[in-house]
């Protein structure tokens, strides 16, 4: 296997051209495809600042042994190239969508007589008519029998005109769903312009049409032929609800696609949403594992050159949620695929912004739809894991924080998170005793993990459970001192220090050799110790405001003639506070201390009143 000095020397020798790089694993397979603008700048960022890399790029490099590169001659070749070498290999860690759906057309030969609409699987060079491409074979079928009923064509397999006259007219015009061309009930004419109107409400056009036999239908009622009127007046009825009902998905006459990448915890969506004259008509999704914000535009370049690859059709406009990497380039293989002017863009104001905002709204919904909250707690877990390179999901944590007021009260706290959720009966705290006076949070925290690993290595039950990651509320230094004490008990967990930034908001995690990784554009992660760092802070200080408030009643009461330990303990369980004890009047006070005592309580939370 090729050890990463290795690889940086290859990197060394690459070209400052575009081309495609195929990045292989330890038995040859190929595991990755990119393109690049200067390939040797590209592939130098995948083996520089490898903590910084999203966790599906580090697993990838984790996983690289070789690579080989294919120079082109422009970044449009490139890119053609990259998407046909990703078809080829299929592989691991690009975004693959399945093709084995398909996108089918619907085929209709106006030319012959009484046409009949089928479902195919591509257009072909031949005189019919092609409407598509569909979401899927269900979706045409579907259209078609929408117009079918809408304008009342047939759906059998007779052949006419040759059989018209010979059969008995089937079940389907005796109900009134067919015009029964079979029996002569219409003539060829009438027949074709059917068709010629159904195929109108599939390319889009249904409100024109409707339109129009509006117009006849009026006509036909001015001139009192009131029969025609009623049949124009239900085919234009029909034939709306056809028009809102209809599914296409796309097709030489759309507006526009929209794209929208969303993120969620654990998952990441992309959304299209197909408008056809200005109508939405449809909408596709996929759903993608393991993915971060940081991954957005990777994906959407990825998906967009695949997608339009399958379907082979695309719209004059396409809009984007977000700046792809080469725009230009892309849009150039959009008009290849096409044959006609593409253009791509990511909608700035007005009304398409409006509907790229929905297309991220639908995205984020599906997100929502697919995760439970079990199943996102687990993915936290699992991409902790991948992120800090764990050979196994972490299931427990604890984590660990000082605090202390202006260098007194100095405490310590420890919270465990067990499967994602807070574990409070496994909650801990420590009064520490080593730090007397000043702030040595080293110090403290030296302190509190050397008696908890203590407890641990004395067999104490409280302590006797280890976390899967230990935890720390600070940046290297404390992770360093707490990655000693693990050292001297024997313990070999992991540690993490939760670094914040200058505005105290979680940035990332530090381990004890000076790696930080960054957690903001992974959400799961970010969440997860994000939590854990304001739980922990949350249980040091409310434990540390406990005991200067004890202190204070400890001190008041202190300050009484004649008021030790006992007295002041039982003061307290009857009376609960020093509030209420300054309140109580001699009688109630006797009720728990000696005469004299009782009085010395009254008098002194008395002094300076006027008698």
């Amino acid at each position: 296997m090729a050890t990463r000095e290795e690889l940086h020397r290859k990197v060394l020798t690459l070209p400052k051209e575009p081309g495609v790089y195929i990045m292989k694993n330890c038995h040859g397979q190929v595991i990755y495809v990119g393109k690049a603008k200067v390939l040797k700048n590209r592939v130098s960022q995948y083996f520089q600042n490898e903590a910084k890399h999203t966790p599906k790029t580090r697993k990838m490099v984790e996983n690289i042994d070789n690579f080989d590169i294919i120079v082109c001659g422009s970044e449009f070749e490139a890119l053609v190239l990259e998407n046909q070498m990703i078809k080829k290999y299929k592989p691991k860690y690009n975004i693959l969508l399945k093709d084995d759906k398909g996108y089918p057309f619907i085929r209709v030969n106006t030319d012959q007589p009484y046409p009949v609409f089928t479902v195919v699987s591509s257009p072909k060079k031949d005189a019919a008519r092609y409407i598509g491409p569909y979401a899927g074979r269900g979706a045409a079928f579907q259209a078609i029998d929408t117009v079918s009923r809408a304008l009342g064509l047939r759906d059998c397999q007779r052949v006419l005109p040759r059989d018209i006259g010979k059969v008995r007219p089937c079940l389907n015009a005796q109900m009134g769903r067919c015009c029964a061309p079979c029996a002569g009930a219409v003539t060829q004419e009438e027949y074709a312009q059917r068709v010629l109107q159904a195929v109108d409400v599939l390319e889009g056009n249904s409100e024109q049409l409707a339109s129009q036999l509006e117009q006849q239908m009026y006509r036909a009622a001015e001139e009192e032929h009131f029969e025609q009127a009623a049949q124009l007046r239900d085919r234009m009825r029909a034939i709306q609800r056809a028009g809102q009902h209809q599914m296409v998905v796309a097709s030489g006459f759309s507006d526009m696609d929209i794209i929208a990448f969303a993120q969620g915890e654990t998952k990441g969506c992309i959304v299209v949403l197909h408008y056809i004259a200005g109508n939405f008509h449809d909408k596709e999704y996929v759903m993608l594992d393991g993915t971060c914000a940081e991954d957005g535009r990777e994906l959407l370049e990825s998906y967009i050159k695949q997608y339009y690859s399958m379907r082979g059709v695309v719209p004059g406009l396409v809009l984007v949620s977000e700046e792809i990497e080469d725009m230009a380039t892309v849009e150039s293989f959009l008009r290849s695929v096409a044959g006609k002017k593409v253009t791509l863009t990511v909608p700035q104001r007005g009304r398409r912004r409006e509907l790229m905002q929905m297309a991220k709204k639908n995205a984020s919904e599906e997100i929502t739809r697919s995760e439970t909250s079990t199943q996102r707690r687990q993915k936290s877990l699992e991409l902790f894991g991948k992120m800090m390179g764990l050979e196994q999901v972490p299931v427990s944590f604890e984590a660990y924080d000082i605090s202390n007021l202006a260098g007194t009260h100095t405490v310590g706290s420890m919270i465990v998170f067990e499967n994602g959720q807070p574990k409070r009966s496994r909650y801990r705290k420590f009064r520490i005793e080593s730090v007397a006076e000043g702030q040595d949070d080293y110090q403290a925290m030296e302190e509190m993990l050397t008696r908890r690993l203590q407890r641990w290595k004395d067999g104490d039950e409280k302590f006797s459970e280890l976390p899967s990651v230990f935890m720390i509320d600070g940046g290297l230094g404390h992770v360093r001192i707490a990655k000693a004490v693990l050292d001297r008990f024997g313990c070999d967990r992991p540690v993490f220090g939760m670094v914040k930034d200058d505005h105290h908001r979680t940035r990332g995690l530090v381990a004890p050799d000076g790696r930080e990784f960054s957690i903001a554009t992974t959400p799961a992660v970010f969440a997860l110790v994000g939590r854990m760092q304001e739980e922990v802070h949350r249980f040091a200080i409310t434990y540390q405001r406990a005991l200067r408030q004890s202190d204070a009643v400890r001190s008041e009461l202190d300050r009484i003639p004649g008021i030790g330990e006992k007295r002041r303990t039982a003061l307290l369980r009857k009376f609960k506070s020093v509030k209420r004890i300054r309140q109580a009047q001699l009688e109630e006070l006797e009720t728990v201390l000696p005469h004299g005592a009782a009085v010395s309580v009254y008098e002194y939370f008395r002094k300076g009143e006027k008698p």
